[in-house]
């Protein structure tokens, strides 16, 4: 093995072990349980998505047998409306663009499975086709939201599908990102 290999081993030990030794909660990294904001009663949350920027968490809420996608920003907590996605219900694998303007996420339609971005600067819903006969089961959103993967299932094969959005959503770029470069 090179030197370059026997370091990712050794990173992975030291960092296995800052939990043990309380480096993760106080020390070097740091951990902190996203803020249930008003959420009444005992929820469970999962499918966790954060901003490219960390500002803003989407995850799947649990509560009477739903799965709803809830929008938080962090770190207050405070719950974030998302006009389109309510009362469509249950939702899945969200996913957020680099400021979090557009949320992707699976959502049940009648006996459908669809995948949908909302964009939440413009209050627009886009829904995107799964080729006919497959099921849509993951995706995956790119941070300026130019691009959408989906994990599709047609007649028990498994395969990953990208759709071009850049005709459909205006980029969602880091802060002080150009759009485009000069010319030369």
């Amino acid at each position: 093995m090179t030197g370059a290999h026997l370091l990712l081993p050794v990173a992975l030990l030291t960092l296995a072990g800052c939990a043990d030794t309380g480096f993760l909660s106080g020390g070097w990294l740091s951990r902190r349980q996203a803020s249930t904001g008003s959420l009444m009663g005992s929820e469970q949350r999962r499918d966790p998505a954060l901003s490219g920027n960390g500002r803003l968490l989407a995850s799947i809420s649990e509560r009477q047998g739903r799965s709803s996608v809830i929008l938080q920003e962090q770190p207050s907590g405070r719950l974030l409306p998302l006009r389109h996605l309510r009362g469509h219900s249950p939702h899945r694998s969200p996913a957020l663009s680099w400021n979090g303007r557009y949320l992707a996420v699976l959502m049940q339609q009648g006996m459908q499975t669809v995948a949908v971005v909302e964009d939440r600067l413009r209050g627009q819903l886009l829904r995107l086709p799964a080729p006919a006969g497959a099921s849509v089961e993951r995706l995956s959103l790119a941070p300026d939201g130019q691009t959408v993967a989906l994990q599709l299932v047609q007649g028990g094969q498994q395969r990953v599908q990208v759709f071009d959005l850049s005709g459909l959503l205006e980029p969602d770029r880091a802060g002080g990102q150009r759009i485009s470069d000069p010319p030369p």
